[in-house]
């Protein structure tokens, strides 16, 4: 997997979804607007720290910006564990003991 790539692609996709400029989220990441464009074309990779405050400004996990809707996925699957198999596990030991 091209992790550079997918980040690029995620990260166009937020900013069009939220409608933020490269010139505002350049702003809300106390940037210059060339430097969200060059990581958006890949000419330039961003710092742990940008890759955190991108995700911030737009109100997102910084793993979804590397896997699109990651973070909603693991939350899905923490609350279908809880929610289906917990319940059927503790039945499954109050049969047997």
């Amino acid at each position: 997997m091209n992790y550079q790539k997918e980040f690029i692609k995620n990260l166009k996709f937020y900013r069009k979804e939220r409608n933020i400029s490269q010139e505002k989220l350049s702003e809300l990441c106390d940037c210059a607007t060339s430097t969200i464009g060059c990581i958006e074309i890949g000419r330039q990779a961003p710092s742990f720290e940008m890759i955190i405050n991108i995700a911030n400004a737009l109100e997102i996990h910084p793993a979804d910006l590397f896997l699109r809707n990651s973070s909603t996925t693991v939350n899905k699957t923490k609350e279908l564990l809880k929610t289906e198999l917990l319940p059927q596990i503790e039945s499954f030991i109050e049969k047997k003991f």
